[in-house]
């Protein structure tokens, strides 16, 4: 085999794999497979300019296509479910218990547009994110007698406010990439350059006056999904499946269309001969006939049952029906489109054909790892923690909670446990003895568990000492209390008193 010296490297490669430039088929220019593979080697932002189509594309599929609508349902709802709760974690009991109640107090009050609470706004925040590609808010300070638990208010605001084509330099040396504005020194997120007015509303038939406005950064709050170093705007979710899924519901749209039309035609009557002009036999009435000698088509009704007269005959249309192959297409581009959004097919779709208990318990285990890891590394960073230091600043500065020590441990009032939604058990009986075996074992903690299940250990202790309390002093003995009873059933032994 010939070999060719790399110029200056002093590495000999043979002739073969030069000509193709890379020893890899994905890394060769020549060949009929690779030829007419030219990808584009754009960068991190200069990918998403075609953001505002793709989003505009995601948003009417969304609205119009079925499989587009339950995908982001699907996601919303797993991601975020009833809502992702702080647990503070400072020392003091007493502080935890004072944070947790204020915050109660504050959800119904979180939102600037009076339309959802807290929790609410987080899942618009996160449909926002998969639909659009990004969710934007603004904290919104108030004044201490419009009667809030805090004065402090979340804004949502959708993407459309940040526009893509503002990318320019500033005579300060800064940079505005994408709508946001960089240091120019060390690259920190200075401003969002956001339009006064959603720039697709309309007033009284008129297109609303625009004027671009800067808000620090520190008062935006942007969440998503980062998959490239650099990345400043995210993009929808459904990017990857918005061809694919318009193509496929034009072709069940065709398929439907089909089938209707083939089905008004129901049969038709033979007859031997063209009749002379007298009485139809198929409606008893006096016949009429078209130009053509033909009598006009007739309806049937259901349960029609009609005599003919002397050679005549009835043959029945057979309409194309939707092909052999029509599920196994359909399920097979599904599925596709369901791979690539993130979820699983039978989670999409309802579809448990031919999946037993240990398949499904494999799919969701890993589609709930995927969902963990987009909580925990995007959403509670993106979102959460920052909306959670501004409303704890709020509280303090606007004198709600005293905190003497604030200004010099403040990190310690940050510190704050967030706990998502529990999932539904798949098997019930097999993972609750599974997590009391854990226990017993020392594998973890009660307080895991009840976390685990988007609940607070400390409410859960509580409410078992008053139910245990109210029972004891109604002398009630329930097969339930572990106090009495052993988990067959039978009585405790040796039951210690108080003080023992």
């Amino acid at each position: 085999m010939a070999y060719s010296t790399l110029r200056g490297r002093g590495f000999l490669l043979p002739r073969r794999l030069n000509n193709l430039g890379s020893a890899y088929e994905a890394g060769a220019t020549g060949g009929s497979r690779s030829a007419n593979w030219r990808p584009s080697n754009a960068g991190p932002n200069a990918a998403t300019q075609a953001l505002p189509m793709i989003r505009r594309r995601s948003r009417d599929a969304i609205r119009n296509d079925p499989w587009a609508r339950a995908a982001i349902a699907r996601l919303v709802s797993n991601t975020i479910g009833t809502g992702i709760q702080p647990f503070p974690l400072h020392p003091d009991k007493e502080v935890r218990a004072l944070l947790k109640d204020l915050w109660a107090d504050w959800v119904p009050d979180a939102d600037a547009d009076g339309q959802l609470d807290a929790y609410g706004q987080q899942a618009l925040a996160a449909r926002a994110m998969f639909a659009d590609g990004e969710a934007l808010a603004r904290l919104r300070p108030r004044r201490p007698e419009d009667g809030l638990a805090v004065p402090l208010q979340i804004q949502a605001i959708e993407a459309d406010h940040l526009p893509v084509e503002k990318c320019e330099g500033l005579p300060n040396g800064n940079q505005i990439v994408h709508g946001v504005e960089f240091d120019g020194r060390i690259g920190k997120r200075v401003n969002y350059h956001l339009w006064r007015h959603h720039p697709g509303d309309y007033q009284f038939g008129t297109r609303l006056p625009q004027s671009l406005v800067p808000v620090q950064a520190d008062q935006v709050v942007h969440v998503y999904q980062v998959t490239r170093p650099g990345q400043v705007r995210g993009m929808p979710e459904l990017t990857t499946v918005l061809l694919r899924l318009k193509s496929l519901d034009n072709f069940d749209d065709a398929v439907l269309f089909r089938q209707e039309v083939a089905n008004l035609f129901a049969g038709f009557v033979t007859k031997p001969e063209p009749e002379a002009q007298g009485q139809d036999p198929a409606t008893g009435l006096l016949a009429e006939y078209d130009n053509d000698g033909y009598t006009p088509l007739t309806s049937l009704e259901p349960g029609t049952m009609q005599e003919l007269g002397p050679g005549e005959e009835v043959k029945f249309s057979q309409p194309p029906d939707a092909g052999d192959n029509y599920e196994g297409f359909m399920r097979q581009q599904l599925m596709a489109a369901c791979a690539s959004v993130g979820v699983p097919y039978e989670v999409l779709t309802g579809d448990l054909r031919n999946v037993s208990d240990r398949v499904l318990r494999v799919i969701l285990n890993e589609f709930h790892r995927q969902i963990e890891q987009l909580i925990w590394t995007t959403f509670i960073h993106q979102y959460c923690r920052p909306i959670w230091a501004a409303w704890l600043d709020a509280a303090v500065l606007s004198g709600v909670v005293s905190l003497n020590d604030y200004y010099r441990n403040r990190r310690l009032y940050l510190r704050v446990r967030w706990v998502p939604q529990g999932w539904a058990y798949v098997h019930p009986v097999q993972d609750v003895e599974a997590q009391a075996r854990e226990v017993r074992a020392g594998f973890r903690s009660r307080s895991s568990v009840i976390l685990a299940r988007g609940e607070d250990p400390d409410q859960t202790d509580q409410e078992i000492h008053a139910d245990n309390a109210r029972a004891d002093s109604h002398g009630l003995v329930l097969d339930s209390d572990p106090r009495r009873t052993t988990s067959a059933g039978g009585p405790v032994k040796d039951q210690p008193t108080n003080g023992e």
